[in-house]
């Protein structure tokens, strides 16, 4: 579903959930995002992060995100995945 572009900052826009089977080191994952866009990944639980707006999105400036989000866990050598997902903005009447 698209994001309406008047979102206040802090809206949660998606819920990812994260899976790895293994223990210690090898089972902790942490994730981020690639690039400068206006969201941010917060932990919401051990193994689920929210994607969360971080400032104001404007429609007629960036009517879709392509946000790359890459989990990686902290065991030697760090293995890692990348998932991609787009995010649509819906235009709001600006007048």
């Amino acid at each position: 579903n698209p994001i309406p572009e008047d979102s206040v900052p802090s809206t949660v826009v998606a819920v990812i959930n994260i899976r790895d089977k293994d223990s210690g080191d090898n089972g902790e994952v942490s994730c981020n995002i690639d690039g400068d866009l206006p969201f941010r990944l917060e932990p919401s639980s051990e193994k689920t992060y929210k994607l969360i707006i971080a400032s104001a999105l404007d429609r007629e400036k960036v009517s879709a995100y392509n946000i790359t989000i890459t989990a990686r866990d902290r065991g030697r050598p760090a293995l890692s995945s990348r998932t991609a997902l787009v995010l649509e903005v819906s235009d709001v009447n600006d007048n």
